[in-house]
């Protein structure tokens, strides 16, 4: 395209107002400069639009059939430049989202209600991967990633935090015992990833100043399985408060050795390109995500607070260091 939009609004504004000079004031350009906006237009159309007297300007033929098509052309684009704000104001458009299936069924499905309530327009495609993506290649806006995050172009908006903990069902307990130690674990059936090895590292202490690693009797790819055999009551398994929470309110789960946990807190984050401007939709989506988080987080904590209070004669300690990135706080019980 050889002319410019301010050209085009030059050329507008001196046909609407009747004058170069009433254009300029128009425009808050000077005289001069719209004067010469014209001349560069007629230069790159090889053509007169205006002859210009002392008096008048007058259209040429070729003048009055540009136009029409300059202002069809700038209405298009303040069409464009309107609809852009009113997206910043109200989110609209396709958000492709990628995340574990755990985080799909427990954090965001529950909210999908509530978000397309508040903001109709965005029209959500929601993914599962169990593994890290690449985002271009599986044409997604953001993707939702749990625990420390390696050095990337991708940038990183932190959502919220979510506990570990050791549990398993009433049931299991009913039938073999609830352990009381770390090696009383040994003798449990211990429920566990297949990959990555990382993941069967549990919040316990363990034999060299760091958490437990365990080698799990049943072995699978996905948390979601995990959850489902705890449920059933198959054995003892560590997961993420996201995915459990509402089991433990239910008494369908129960922490196992609270009193020795090593407090593990999952980052999670909302990863999206460096260089790629946050729309209005991705925005949304991620206020909304993280207000809810926070407000669960919250109910957590307080009953959290209630359900393990100080039993008489046990004084805790709480001792902070860090494994692989993740903050810790080992509870360690002493009797008085």
């Amino acid at each position: 395209m050889k002319t410019t939009l301010d050209e085009m609004q030059a050329f507008i504004a001196v046909i609407d107002s009747g004058s170069i000079t009433a254009a300029a004031e128009q425009l808050g350009q000077t005289t001069s400069g719209v004067s010469r906006a014209l001349g560069r237009l007629e230069e790159k159309l090889g053509t007169t639009l205006l002859t210009r007297t002392t008096r008048r300007l007058q259209l040429t033929e070729e003048g009055d059939a540009f136009l029409a098509q300059a202002r069809a052309i700038v209405a298009s684009v303040e069409a464009a430049e309107e609809q852009i704000a009113a997206r910043r104001e109200r989110p609209a458009g396709r958000l492709r989202v990628d995340a574990a299936m755990p985080f799909v069924l427990h954090v965001i499905a529950p909210l999908v209600a509530s978000y397309r309530a508040r903001y109709p327009e965005v029209a959500l495609e929601l993914n599962s991967s169990e593994r890290y993506i690449d985002l271009l290649e599986r044409r997604t806006d953001v993707a939702i990633r749990i625990g420390p995050l390696a050095d990337s172009t991708l940038h990183a908006r932190p959502l919220a935090h979510s506990r570990l903990r050791v549990m398993a069902s009433p049931a299991y307990l009913a039938q073999h015992g609830t352990p009381r130690d770390v090696d009383a674990l040994a003798g449990h059936t211990l429920l566990g990833f297949n990959e990555p090895d990382s993941l069967n590292h549990w919040p316990l202490p363990g034999a060299t100043d760091a958490l437990l690693h365990v080698r799990p009797a049943v072995a699978v790819s996905s948390g979601e399985t995990l959850r489902r055999l705890a449920l059933e009551g198959v054995g003892i398994v560590s997961l993420s408060d996201f995915m459990t929470h509402r089991d433990r309110e239910a008494g369908a789960l129960v922490q196992v050795l609270p009193d020795i946990t090593v407090e593990v807190r999952q980052p999670i984050h909302a990863v999206y390109y460096r260089n790629t401007a946050v729309s209005a939709r991705i925005s949304s989506f991620l206020d909304h995500l993280a207000q809810a988080m926070l407000g669960t987080t919250a109910a957590s904590c307080r009953a959290r607070q209630a359900a393990h209070r100080t039993a008489p004669g046990i004084q805790h300690e709480h001792i902070h260091r860090r494994v692989q990135g993740q903050r810790l706080v080992f509870h360690a019980a002493r009797r008085r």
